[in-house]
């Protein structure tokens, strides 16, 4: 096999993002047959089928998808080999460029902003791309899986440390803190296990499930939505009682108040996911080493 060669690789990424290989010729200025050709070479190469072809456009095939994040994360080593490398010769250790991250909301609003001023303050020409993305199905890490990140914030299996899906082999994962879940409820209600339940589609992961069970004082949910603010905001008008992780109630607005669940609550671990390779590249490690200084414990303090 003879290995793709970078504009090859580019042409795979555009195909894919555009689903069209006219977007694609377009977005990169090439015709539209030289797109097909390449991409043909690459098929060749590779022996396989990468593309669906038909009027719906491009779709990639699961080699293609495989394909192509591995793609992504080729071309983002080459820019980082690039950038390093000058750094090296100049014997500097500014990082500059975009760095890409993805995490959940409460992550992306109470976690990472001081996290980004501290390494953009070491850091001036470091570009920082944030990215929310629902902590459902593939979540953050099947991002980073396929080369849409360098790093997400995600919620980890408590025992091993891992993501919890076992459909994204060959990540790097670490852990940050692990917090606790609480009891949201009206402000001044005297029997606020009572209400009605309000949840989100993220909520009540593997981490709390089997403790979700064992509790029979907890209704089927009432309401269900898609954003734990909204969640907030529907306990603040007083539409019902809602279990959630600490780091979401950092949010919390006026009309929440926040009680306790028992002396073993249920909790959630939350960590980073990279790769192997990425994790080596100088700006992941520096994202990285700010994750861990974080004061996590002032993250649950509210609790």
């Amino acid at each position: 096999m003879t290995d793709l060669a970078p504009h090859e690789l580019r042409i795979l990424v555009a195909v894919d993002r555009d689903r069209s290989f006219t977007a694609a010729a377009t977005a990169l200025g090439m015709s539209q047959s030289a797109v097909s050709h390449a991409v043909r070479g690459c098929e060749r190469k590779l022996g396989a089928v990468l593309f669906e072809r038909g009027r719906h456009g491009a779709r990639p095939t699961p080699a293609g998808a495989q394909a192509v994040a591995h793609a992504r994360q080729i071309l983002h080593l080459l820019a980082t080999l690039a950038t390093e490398t000058r750094a090296a010769a100049q014997q500097t250790a500014e990082l500059t460029g975009p760095l890409r991250i993805v995490a959940f909301r409460s992550a992306a609003a109470h976690l990472l902003p001081g996290v980004l001023a501290r390494l953009t303050a070491r850091h001036p020409g470091l570009a920082p791309e944030l990215r929310i993305v629902r902590e459902i199905g593939r979540g953050t890490a099947g991002e980073v899986a396929d080369g849409h990140a360098e790093l997400g914030i995600a919620t980890l299996d408590a025992a091993t440390g891992q993501t919890p899906s076992p459909a994204l082999p060959g990540l790097l994962a670490g852990r940050l803190f692990t917090e606790p879940y609480a009891l949201a409820h009206p402000v001044g209600h005297p029997l606020p296990r009572t209400l009605p339940l309000v949840d989100w589609d993220e909520n009540c992961g593997s981490y709390t499930r089997d403790w979700w069970r064992s509790q029979d004082w907890i209704p089927a949910a009432t309401v269900n939505v898609e954003d734990d603010t909204v969640t907030l905001s529907l306990v603040a008008q007083g539409l019902g009682m809602s279990i959630m992780p600490a780091l979401t109630l950092l949010g919390a607005p006026p009309g929440v108040a926040v009680t306790a669940l028992g002396p073993q609550p249920p909790t959630r671990t939350v960590g980073y996911v990279t790769t192997p390779a990425l994790a080596r590249t100088a700006a992941v490690r520096e994202l990285i080493r700010e994750l861990r200084s974080a004061p996590a414990p002032a993250l649950v303090a509210s609790v």
